[in-house]
């Protein structure tokens, strides 16, 4: 691999020298002037004190929490008939969810504060406090890569995952560490992430989990926006080596990973997701509306407002004409619309996403989560941007059949 440092060196040097000859031009001194001494390096990140309440989003028996959120939802039929449906918190859940956020801060600086700002709020909002129906709920703050800082890390990567390297990794680490050490107390844990958090979660569970005593409680790993590798046709191996894929819904120990794509926007040669370059070795994916394979029906609840991790796209109605009741809730929820499997392309495996909609009924033929405005989208991000939200009422089920699998093992 060409170390792309090294080349803008080599770069720089060569300009600096006269051309054609390598003679250091007369306008320049004899001798070099005298090095200049290095600053020195900064001190490392003090440590977090997540036995301080505020460094959390997320912990059980709080009120006005991130996790304590209206997730009221209108159910739209084909036919334009509104439901409602609302979901509460388990006051007395068997399991705990542990939870790290994506890419999500806008702070002006490469890593973020610990000071919780809109986007992180709403991205708990969006991804994870609908889990607090079938699990206690535990979301640490951390000094996450910031969108702003994104750009600049991808381009000073040189192999591996660079958002699961410094302080973020170990914020999280220590929260996982004081989780464990004074709440957990014994309990099945479901770990959940997304993008940034779920290259953090891949790296925790290959030095911290996998193969270790601790294992024994993870009830599943929900691993969404990421890259898992698995030998091809296998369901262990490679990026964990204790770990396996999800194939069912009472299966515990296992993890449930995948990237999503339109079926009409499939992974381009750029993709950012969904490739793995180890020779023998393929991305996983698994279907949350299908574990045992094929195709499903996703249960998805997204924004009433169309709103994604990161921004409000322009949406049409979710109904035409005038909705009756008129839908006043956060959130929505379109059964039938959209059905997805694991697929494979000369590019990537990706979860395809197919959205059937139907110009001769009333509800609305599409949805929206692609960065960019079709048909002008970025389409090596899939829907990057509502991988979660696509299968939430699948996942949230998938995670009470696990609950009550994990239980009756441990009788």
């Amino acid at each position: 691999m060409v170390n792309v440092k090294q080349v803008l060196l080599c770069v720089v040097v060569a300009a600096s020298l006269s051309a054609g000859t390598g003679m250091v031009s007369a306008q320049q001194p004899a001798t070099p002037p005298p090095a200049q001494p290095q600053a020195a390096p900064a001190p490392p990140p003090s440590p977090n004190d997540y036995s301080d309440p505020r460094t959390w989003l997320c912990k059980p028996g709080r009120k006005g929490d991130a996790c304590d959120v209206d997730l009221a939802t209108t159910i739209v039929a084909a036919d334009g008939t509104l439901t409602k449906e609302t979901s509460k918190a388990n006051p007395n859940p068997p399991i705990d969810c542990f939870y790290v956020y994506p890419t999500i801060s806008t702070d002006r600086t490469p890593n973020s504060d610990m000071n919780p700002d809109p986007a992180e709020m709403n991205v708990v909002r969006q991804q994870f406090a609908r889990f607090a129906s079938r699990c206690r709920t535990y979301a640490p703050m951390y000094r996450q890569v910031t969108l702003m800082g994104l750009q600049r890390v991808l381009a000073q990567n040189a192999g591996g995952s660079p958002l699961a390297k410094g302080v973020q990794y170990d914020d999280v680490k220590d929260a996982w560490n004081y989780y464990l050490q004074h709440d957990n107390n014994g309990r099945g844990v479901v770990l959940v992430g997304h993008s940034q958090g779920s290259f953090i979660l891949n790296r925790l569970i290959s030095e911290e989990i996998d193969g270790k005593p601790v294992q024994s409680r993870l009830v599943s790993a929900i691993l969404l926006g990421t890259v898992i590798a698995v030998p091809k046709g296998k369901d262990v191996g490679g990026t964990f080596q204790h770990v396996p894929l999800c194939k069912s819904a009472t299966q515990t120990g296992c993890v449930i990973t995948y990237a999503s794509f339109r079926s009409t926007v499939k992974p381009p040669a750029n993709t950012l997701f969904g490739k793995v370059s180890e020779a023998g070795m393929e991305a996983a994916c698994t279907n949350p509306a299908a574990l045992g394979g094929g195709s499903g029906a996703l249960h998805a609840y997204l924004d009433a407002t169309g709103k994604t991790i990161t921004s409000t796209p322009k949406m049409q109605p979710w109904v035409t004409g005038p909705a009756d009741p008129p839908i006043d809730t956060p959130w929505v929820s379109v059964p039938g619309l959209l059905t997805s499997q694991c697929a494979t392309n000369e590019n990537a495996t990706y979860l395809e996403v197919t959205v059937h909609g139907d110009p001769s009924d009333p509800r609305v033929d599409d949805i929206t989560g692609d960065i960019g405005n079709p048909p002008n989208v970025l389409a090596n991000w899939g829907l990057h941007l509502i991988d979660v939200n696509l299968s939430m009422g699948n996942l949230v089920d998938i995670v009470g059949q696990q609950a009550k699998a994990y239980a009756a093992k441990k009788r």
